[in-house]
């Protein structure tokens, strides 16, 4: 039977699928439970037979490759921990059931210990992995360009990264050295929302970020008045690692709540922090205050040093800068 005529056999049952949340009129009988199995299965050849239309349209082949001869690609698109088995056992039980149905995208590899590097379909990859299967894919020889934007395409299409993790995205992009406009190509969004997203990721360390998690439900705003919180918080990492230390939940955006509400939450007197005050002294006379506050090092001249004294510091100070920086780099 042709896939067209299979279509139609089960039209009004694919229809029912599709409209699965509104409740059937009542006298409508609801489809067996056997006629939807089968119309699951149909459904499944649809989006194979759509898929295979795109890749014979665009002129590509389909191959079947070991997971471990596909290298990762350089640029991270989510968390640590997003390929892990705990976090894609729905879709290895999926694919262990029905088949890889939607291959991913893979590049030659020129260079490289392994022959091919993905571009998108990672979870899909990683879950062949644990099955110990063939992984499908597209090949599609791309530049480094080409292959940032198709990775940042497909997550964008199936809405598949939360706005930390494109955050995190572009960071990895610009830090890569991608053009600015390759990086608004790949998240599908302009300029200033890719300045924005940019700010937020570089304001807030890498560690903490993963400590938070995904946090698929928290959306721009509220990162941005995390972002707000943290920024002029010297302990800020310290709060959210001291918060974070006794939550025994997976769910990152529970994580994300107590990590903000740990940013505005006055810490007690024992725990704030105390400025560091030094005295520099010269034969056993006081010279001057060194403080350390969090606005940055101030030095306070004793009343007792003479005015002759600082001018004689200040003619120096250029020459003793430079004594410093060259001690520093010898160091290092």
């Amino acid at each position: 039977m042709s896939r067209k005529d299979s279509r139609g056999m089960f039209a009004n049952v694919l229809g029912s699928l599709d409209q699965g949340a509104q409740p059937a009129p009542p006298a409508a009988r609801a489809p067996s439970p056997h006629l939807m199995k089968v119309a699951a299965g149909v459904r499944q050849i649809q989006e194979k037979g759509e898929a295979l239309d795109q890749i014979l349209k665009e002129g590509d082949h389909i191959v079947e490759v070991a997971p471990d001869e596909v290298a990762p690609s350089p640029i991270p698109d989510r968390f640590d921990g997003a390929y892990e088995a705990g976090a894609i056992e729905e879709l290895v039980a999926s694919m262990k059931e029905r088949g890889q149905i939607v291959p991913g995208l893979i590049r030659p590899q020129r260079g490289g210990d392994k022959p091919y590097q993905i571009v998108y379909g990672r979870r899909r990859l990683s879950a062949a992995k644990v099955l110990g299967i063939k992984f499908r894919a597209i090949m599609r020889d791309l530049t480094d360009d080409e292959a940032i934007v198709y990775q940042g395409e497909e997550n964008t299409n199936r809405n598949d990264l939360s706005f930390i993790e494109k955050c995190a995205f572009a960071l990895s992009q610009e830090q890569a050295g991608f053009r600015r406009e390759i990086i608004c190509a790949s998240l599908a969004t302009g300029k200033s929302h890719v300045s924005e997203m940019l700010r937020i990721a570089s304001a807030i360390p890498r560690d903490i970020l993963t400590k938070i998690g995904a946090a698929p439900e928290i959306g721009r705003r509220r990162w941005i008045a995390f972002e707000e919180a943290y920024s002029p918080l010297a302990d800020a990492s310290e709060r959210i690692g001291d918060a974070l230390a006794t939550y025994e939940g997976t769910d990152s955006n529970e994580r994300f709540q107590i990590a903000h509400a740990a940013l505005s939450a006055p810490r007690p007197l024992a725990q704030q922090y105390s400025p560091r005050v030094e005295e520099i002294r010269a034969n056993g006379f006081l010279l001057a205050t060194a403080s350390y506050p969090n606005s940055g090092a101030r030095l306070s001249f004793a009343k007792s040093v003479p005015a002759e004294f600082i001018e004689f510091l200040n003619s120096r100070i250029e020459a003793l800068h430079s004594e410093f920086i060259k001690t520093t780099n010898v160091r290092k």
